[in-house]
């Protein structure tokens, strides 16, 4: 039985093909073909690598390979004419233009001769979406015998581990002014190798509070010049992060940034009742991933703080997310409360908690995004998944914010979309008079520079 993305490809064996028979396929060349192209080949030309200046001129080029541009050529004759069985004995090429990531391209053969032992010459060529070649040639081909077909059902597919959202969050914050950031304690190279990487990305401004010694020395093993950033010294952890909150207080600080500290020591001075930085809603934390395969951010929240929320601590989880998503570019961001069903059951208290959160949202409790729940991970982001369910929702299958049922759940789903799925993870603390950005040793460079993208996205309401 055939299904939607059933592929069939049929061969003319040598007895039956006629000269003058015609082939062709159109294909548009992709950014992920050239990152393919490259690791498949070992061909690492900057010219033909995405975002890459490869002369010298200031201008990436992403022009496509010459020898990828000429696959094309060999997919017709393997695919079509004359198709499965046949093999290549002679190509040849002649390059006359080229090809760059987006262009659509169309490969054609052109039957010339038959010649004994199922020999096989062909015309070939490559034009551009004007009909101008770029590539012309000749190939000879060994034909297939007998005719057969082949399901191309079972070949396993790509997913290209590339970043695309975080550096499209890169783009929108950058132009941005830079925030003042207090940043508490960097004093190991990671944490202040991170702070200062945002810096020189016009991301942050930042205010170093903590041990001037050990921040001298995090920098001499990082060669990193700290003449342009202000020192306040500050040894104690607990002082420092005082210190932080009261910048935030007096106006010279729009975010706060963990250095080598503990959390709860940070935390601990944000949350103070008196002289904290408490608003009337809970903190929580947001996960910001950018998941390969996925063609849009996705948010899992709280995987970090709140250990296990009852029904309004998750309310505020939920709304600070959704403001969150607001200042990152999505107008209604879809947000699925997760458990382990998608039925309401009174023996999985979390089911509870996701229909009434539903509720509350379409009651205008919760504001500013669409919110659906209980949803399982299948349904909450894979729409053939949702369909087979029978759930009919704006919500199931489409969702950008995840909502764990506690801290354990939430952790555990981040922690596996990147070590498993290769996510990158930026994170932030909402719910404070400003974002607070904590960053892990494990963080990669892209996920440090996301997590102050992300703070200052927050800080200034996004992008103008």
């Amino acid at each position: 039985m055939s299904h939607p993305n059933h592929h069939r490809i049929d061969n003319v064996p040598f007895d039956q093909l006629e000269i003058g028979m015609e082939a062709s396929d159109t294909r548009t060349c992709r950014a992920d073909d050239l990152y393919v192209f490259a690791n498949a080949s070992g061909n690492l030309n900057p010219m033909h690598l995405p975002k890459e200046d490869g002369d010298g001129d200031g201008v990436p080029e992403a022009v496509a390979p010459g020898m990828w541009v000429a696959s094309l050529i060999s997919s017709v004759l393997g695919c079509k004419l004359p198709g499965p069985g046949t093999l290549y004995q002679t190509q040849t090429l002649r390059f006359l233009g080229r090809a760059h990531a987006g262009d659509t391209l169309t490969a054609r053969v052109r039957l010339l001769e038959k010649g004994p032992g199922r020999r096989v010459r062909f015309e070939t060529w490559v034009e551009n979406a004007d009909g101008a070649r770029i590539v012309d040639g000749e190939a000879e081909v060994e034909a297939p015998i007998q005719q057969l077909g082949f399901d191309a059902d079972d070949i396993p597919g790509l997913t290209v581990q590339r970043h695309e959202h975080f550096d499209r969050l890169l783009a929108l914050a950058e132009p941005l002014p830079a925030i003042p950031t207090a940043v508490v304690a960097p004093e190991e190279p990671d944490a202040l190798a991170g702070a200062i990487l945002a810096a020189e990305h016009t991301l942050i401004t930042p205010i170093l509070i903590g041990d001037p010694a050990k921040i001298a020395q995090a920098a001499i093993e990082e060669e990193l010049d700290l003449t342009p950033y202000e020192i306040v010294a500050e040894p104690d952890h607990k002082l420092a992060a005082a210190l932080a909150v009261q910048m935030v207080h007096d106006g010279r600080a729009q975010a706060v940034m963990k250095g080598h500290l503990h959390t709860d020591v940070l935390l601990g001075q944000i949350l103070k009742k008196e002289g904290g930085l408490r608003t009337g809603r809970r903190l929580s934390h947001v996960f910001v991933m950018d998941v390969p395969g996925l063609d849009h951010i996705l948010m899992v929240t709280d995987a970090a703080i709140n250990i296990s929320p009852d029904l309004q601590t998750k309310a505020d989880i939920i709304q600070n997310a959704i403001d969150l998503a607001h200042a990152l570019g999505i107008a209604e961001p879809k947000v699925g409360v997760l458990s382990a069903i998608e039925k309401v059951n009174p023996a999985i208290p979390s089911t509870l908690d996701a229909a009434i959160l539903s509720k509350m949202a379409e009651r205008g409790q919760i504001t500013g995004g669409l919110v659906d729940g209980p949803l399982a991970m299948d349904n909450a982001i894979n729409l053939e998944a949702a369909t087979t369910k029978g759930i009919r929702s704006l919500v199931a299958g489409r969702a950008e914010i995840l909502v764990a049922p506690n801290m354990e759940a939430g952790n555990m789903l981040a922690k596996e979309l990147t070590f498993l799925a290769h996510a990158e993870a930026a994170g932030v603390v909402m719910g404070a008079k400003c974002p607070v950005i904590l960053t892990s040793r494990a963080d990669d460079e892209k996920a440090r520079l996301a997590s102050c993208a992300v703070a200052a996205l927050a800080a200034t309401g996004g992008a103008a």
